[in-house]
């Protein structure tokens, strides 16, 4: 018996996989548990219609994605640490205080966990850090470090 998996099974495939299986199997495991249903002219032309709409969506936000990259690359922020007698620098910068400063600066929200601060930035002075906005598109943010006393 044919079926098309609702969600990931272990041992049979990932979700909108059609597999075939006994169909003592179907009736009395997949089938009840709703971990798929039966391969159908119907349910095939929804599972065709939703890969549809799902490429539809993965390529609307992979360019959404594109364009903010390229809205970041444009972006200098400015950010200070404190510094002491004889330019010794106290703290870093961390990625919470970029995300904070790209959000009251420029209205841009980027959660935390997607800038990627390879070295700490803990002295005054030029860096740039990663910004991962999706899978396969990543923009480089310009950070200019001040003192403040």
């Amino acid at each position: 018996m044919k079926i098309i998996l609702l969600q990931d099974v272990k041992s049979l495939g990932k979700e909108g996989d059609i597999v075939e299986v006994n169909s003592g199997y179907a009736r009395n495991f997949v089938l009840p548990k709703k971990l798929g249903v039966e391969a159908t002219s119907k349910a095939l032309n929804d599972l065709k219609l939703r890969k549809q709409n799902d490429d539809k969506v993965a390529a609307e936000k992979l360019a959404e994605a594109k364009e903010m990259a390229d809205r970041l690359s444009k972006i200098t922020l400015k950010a200070g640490i404190k510094v002491g007698e004889g330019g010794r620098t106290f703290g870093s910068v961390s990625s919470k205080e970029i995300s904070e400063i790209l959000k009251k600066n420029e209205n841009i929200s980027i959660d935390k966990k997607k800038i990627i601060v390879k070295d700490a930035i803990k002295a005054v002075g030029n860096y740039t850090v990663s910004v991962k906005l999706h899978p396969e598109v990543t923009a480089d943010l310009k950070i200019i470090v001040e003192g403040e006393k």
